[in-house]
């Protein structure tokens, strides 16, 4: 989306302060958690595909309130829109990934096109960001929100293709259960010793991506100048899809190895603040693609170990997770920079083995062959 890299200024051009800017990102937090688990009951129990057409769509309505009424109430009700489809997105898009592979006899492959999936979304940055310098160039605010949002039309048509796979009772059935009896079962599978640690583990791997915020200041720390930051700062999310697709193919590391990179690019990061040169932001960029590569196999691993009708609201419970841990990253950045982000990442490592590595995770299957939770014995 050209707009990514711009809508902050979008805000600053309209007038808000500092303050009504970070009021803005907190109502898109806030909404963002209450709005997780509920998208993700919804998309199991109806449709998974439409949830990800509801994403987009909701998303494009979000950018052209935003440019064509650009005042604080407009651009918080645009937050809480994108909140809102970020969450129908967030669990459903896996579920639909996962169990379409699955219907197609191509389950084992789904660690790998997670991988380019992942890869894509951050390689998709780089031209993103020089289409907004033109587009800005060109038409200003208003036409890189209008391309945005023929951006988030266009994905929402190309949703549509997705092929949909049955993973729940169908509407006529008499085995309909009812939402309670949905949220109960969704809170007994997230209880199962596996399941928990990697949900747990997902989570928090999740909210180490809140540092990107920060990579423009890192680079400019590094004494990278101001108007190089931007090309600068791209080699990281490049790194990062190089590990993401590096991740997908890398399906069976034992936990004890994945824990071990963790930990080396956590060390990296470390060392970032002590070397004040321009050369810190590759060190940024390998430790990004480590975290990457760690994220891809934990969520693919997290995805086997979930029953298919819940596969959604489960990874939605992650989700929420996430976007609560992600303000403990911001708090180790106030609290000490890179250092007290590295010293966080360094404490995961250790624990992963523990979160992922655990009996249970071992032995439970996500599912039966016919989709239907896995054996008492086996859980």
């Amino acid at each position: 989306m050209p707009l990514y890299p711009l809508y902050a200024l979008l805000f600053a051009d309209a007038g808000l302060s500092g303050a009504e800017i970070s009021a803005l990102f907190a109502i898109w937090s806030a909404v963002a958690v209450v709005a997780e688990v509920p998208t993700g009951l919804l998309a199991d129990r109806f449709s998974r595909r439409g949830a990800v057409v509801a994403s987009s769509l909701l998303q494009a309505a979000a950018f052209a309130l935003w440019v064509l009424e650009p005042t604080f109430t407009a651009f918080a009700a645009g937050f809480a829109l994108w909140a809102i489809g970020g969450a129908c997105a967030s669990g459903a898009f896996e579920a639909l990934l996962f169990d379409g592979l699955d219907a197609a006899g191509a389950r084992k492959l789904y660690p790998k096109v997670l991988g380019r999936v992942e890869a894509a979304a951050l390689v998709a940055q780089a031209p993103a960001a020089l289409a907004a310098t033109g587009l800005f160039a060109v038409g200003g605010f208003g036409l890189v929100g209008a391309v945005s949002v023929a951006m988030c039309l266009i994905a929402a048509v190309l949703a549509t293709r997705l092929p949909a796979t049955r993973h729940g009772p169908a509407p006529g059935d008499e085995t309909r259960t009812a939402l309670r009896d949905v949220v109960k079962d969704v809170r007994a599978t997230v209880a199962r010793r596996g399941v928990r640690g990697a949900v747990v583990l997902v989570a928090l791997l999740l909210a180490v991506d809140g540092l990107e915020e920060y990579f423009p200041l890192l680079a400019a720390e590094q004494g990278v100048p101001t108007v190089w930051v931007p090309l600068v700062v791209l080699v990281i999310p490049l790194a990062g899809a190089l590990g993401a697709w590096l991740g997908g193919r890398a399906r069976h590391v034992p936990v004890t190895r994945l824990a071990l990179v963790l930990a080396v690019g956590a060390a990296l990061l470390a060392v970032v603040g002590q070397i004040a040169h321009p050369a810190g932001v590759a060190v940024v960029a390998v430790f990004y693609g480590i975290y990457q590569a760690v994220r891809v196999i934990s969520e693919a691993r997290l995805q086997e170990l979930i029953p298919s009708p819940h596969r959604a609201s489960i990874t939605s419970v992650a989700g929420v997770g996430s976007e609560v841990a992600t303000l403990g990253v911001y708090g180790a950045w106030a609290f000490g920079g890179t250092s007290a982000v590295a010293a966080g990442v360094m404490l995961l490592a250790v624990a992963l083995p523990h979160l992922l590595g655990g009996r249970a995770a071992r032995r439970a299957p996500a599912s039966q062959p016919d989709g239907s939770p896995a054996s008492r014995a086996d859980q």
